[in-house]
């Protein structure tokens, strides 16, 4: 396996810790940032494992350093479904991490649901909107799951949305996954960002995490497998548990 020098591999014993590494990990990050002068702007997702990696933030914060009215959040995707909708990503980071930590309600950057936009299409437009007015220009670290087919953030294999080079966000309308409607960053949008950190778990999906990170299938494209789009400035990582990992 041949990586490039700034991506790095971590595996972690099972799926529990791997969410307790990822949220140590993030809150050093978010605490170095700070410390600098900094008010750290994140991408937020949404999953199992991003879920419970929210919930050990919320449980390891009052041990750090972290002043959480510091720190900006924006969501890498969303689902176009009401508000109330427990299937939405912000809702499950908010009952997890947010309210409970007191991030200033300016600081949350929510896409937008169902009730807000008269349309998935004018829904996207309207968090690119939001990106440009408030956006840092770079966001400190990125966090996504990836599929088992490879994607990453709402962008499948094949997707049409893959060659946007143009655009901040997009509407999807032909998820592969329900809901089918969904707002997602573009890819040009998630690579301006200093980390990228990719958070796996479970066996299903160790193919698509050995096919990304393996240095002798140059071959595999975008198109094929999205998650291979995606890099960070200053650093890629890895968070893997053994099952994710088991390929490599």
């Amino acid at each position: 396996m041949s990586l490039a020098d700034s991506t790095r591999v971590e595996v972690h014993a099972d799926a529990p810790a791997l969410a307790t590494a990822i949220a140590g990990a993030l809150l050093r990050r978010l605490a170095e940032a700070q410390a600098d002068g900094g008010v750290p702007q994140i991408g937020l997702t949404g999953g199992t494992i991003a879920d419970a990696m929210h919930h050990e933030l919320a449980r390891l914060s009052p041990a750090s350093d972290v002043d959480w009215t510091r720190v900006v959040l924006w969501w890498v995707d969303e689902r176009f479904v009401p508000a109330t909708s427990p299937e939405r990503n912000a809702a499950a980071a908010r009952l997890a991490f947010i309210d409970a930590l007191g991030v200033p309600v300016a600081h949350v950057h929510e896409m937008a649901s169902a009730d807000d936009a008269s349309d998935v299409v004018a829904g996207a437009a309207a968090y690119a909107e939001l990106v440009r007015a408030h956006g840092s220009g770079e966001l400190e670290v990125v966090m996504f799951g990836m599929g088992a087919d490879g994607h990453v953030a709402s962008l499948f294999p094949g997707s049409a949305h893959l060659l946007v080079d143009d655009e901040i966000a997009v509407a999807v309308t032909d998820s592969p996954k329900p809901p089918r409607e969904r707002i997602s960053l573009t890819l040009p949008a998630l690579n301006r960002s200093r980390a990228v950190w990719f958070l796996v778990s479970g066996g299903g999906k160790a193919e698509a995490v050995a096919r990304a990170l393996s240095g002798e299938e140059p071959e595999v494209s975008v198109a094929e497998l999205p998650a291979v789009g995606v890099h960070g400035t200053t650093e890629t990582v890895w968070f893997l548990d053994k099952a994710s990992a088991s390929h490599l």
